[in-house]
């Protein structure tokens, strides 16, 4: 049965052409359409589509209220489309938060030209968001997950949980689709006087990062600012790599990053990998890292360096993740030394380091 989805913008022509992408792929279907927020709302209802494409400026209702309304009335995945500025970063963020799952840039220019890599990509994202777990109200559908822990050591005393008893040099986080949102949960439960410095690697066009950063930043504890070249690595500061960039660890000048162009031989700038791999020579043993929710594999190979070398790696359980994609690689190829609930995983990391 194809996946129902109901395309919603005030632009003709958009919506015309999204219509006619959709609709080349036999799994899809387009069930309807809609050209203002209200509009969209009312056809959530009543056509009961599986995804919903979304605008953001429209008439009547724009796309973050209809985000929000569709999430009360009824919940269903969203795919937002945002303009690749600072504002269009900020509408974006908010409608996140609202609830949509995941966003792709609005480029009229790509999507008017018969473009098969662009046509992949969107159909694909589509397919990719209809199955993701959406938000009730404000805090999305979880069930108990269970979680893996160290073997009990049973002593004359009694059972003892081994911990470990390496001091933690690095928090490493990496995270894609559903990132934003799971992020601002973590970050707002570590308090302002850890002790490690942090390193956060989202999926993220390079004109998101830095309001995403200055989002974090202002309800947060910690300090958090997107990256640049020579930024120390300081206790309580959360460094966000760059959009379109690498982020790479080195462990000169009391530790710092290093933001690089982005390889065109890696699908992913910023790359957890990438962050990952370096973390584990310049702190070997010493990183708590952190694999959350997102889409493919990237961060199982930064994971394997990391482990190797003697570091942690814990990874956010599939009944909380937005996408169990990067968390299932880390399980799959048996890197993750415990799963976590998203709502742990910042006061966990705050005892670990404590």
């Amino acid at each position: 049965m194809p996946v129902k989805v109901l395309v919603v913008d005030d632009s003709g022509f958009f919506r015309r052409r999204l219509v006619e992408i959709f609709e080349s792929d036999p799994r899809l279907e387009v069930i309807g359409t809609a050209t203002n927020g209200q509009e969209a709302v009312d056809k959530v209802q009543s056509l009961k589509p599986d995804v919903v494409t979304m605008d953001y400026e429209m008439p009547v209702l724009d796309g973050i209220a209809a985000v929000a309304n569709i999430m009360k009335l009824r919940p269903t995945p969203v795919l937002m489309f945002s303009s690749l500025t600072h504002e269009g970063a900020r509408v974006t963020l908010d409608a996140l938060e609202a609830g949509a799952v995941d966003f792709m840039p609005k480029n009229f220019e790509d999507i008017s030209r018969d473009s098969k890599v662009v046509k992949h990509a969107l159909i694909e994202r589509v397919l990719t968001v209809s199955r993701t777990t959406v938000m009730l109200g404000e805090k999305p559908v979880f069930k108990a997950a269970p979680r893996k822990t160290a073997t009990p050591i049973v002593t004359e005393r009694g059972v003892i949980i081994p911990r470990s008893r390496k001091k933690v040099g690095l928090i490493a986080i990496g995270t894609s689709t559903g990132g934003p949102m799971a992020l601002q949960n973590v970050l707002t439960k570590l308090p302002e006087n850890i002790s490690v410095p942090i390193v956060v690697v989202q999926h993220m066009p390079a004109a998101f990062t830095g309001a995403f950063a200055e989002r974090l930043n202002q309800i947060c504890q910690i300090t958090v600012k997107e990256a640049h070249d020579g930024d120390k690595l300081l206790p309580g500061v959360a460094l966000v790599a760059p959009g379109g960039k690498q982020m790479m660890i080195d462990s000169r000048n009391g530790g710092c990053v290093r933001i690089l162009d982005g390889d065109e031989r890696l699908n992913y700038k910023p790359s957890v990998d990438v962050t990952f791999g370096s973390a584990s020579k310049c702190y070997p043993g010493k990183v708590l890292s952190i694999v959350m929710t997102g889409m493919g594999m990237d961060g199982r190979e930064g994971a394997r360096m990391l482990k190797n070398s003697g570091s942690k790696v814990w990874s956010q359980s599939e009944a909380t993740c937005v996408i169990y994609g990067m968390p299932m690689a880390i399980e799959k190829a048996n890197l993750s030394d415990e799963v976590i609930d998203l709502d742990d995983i910042g006061f966990r990391i705050a005892e670990e380091v404590s």
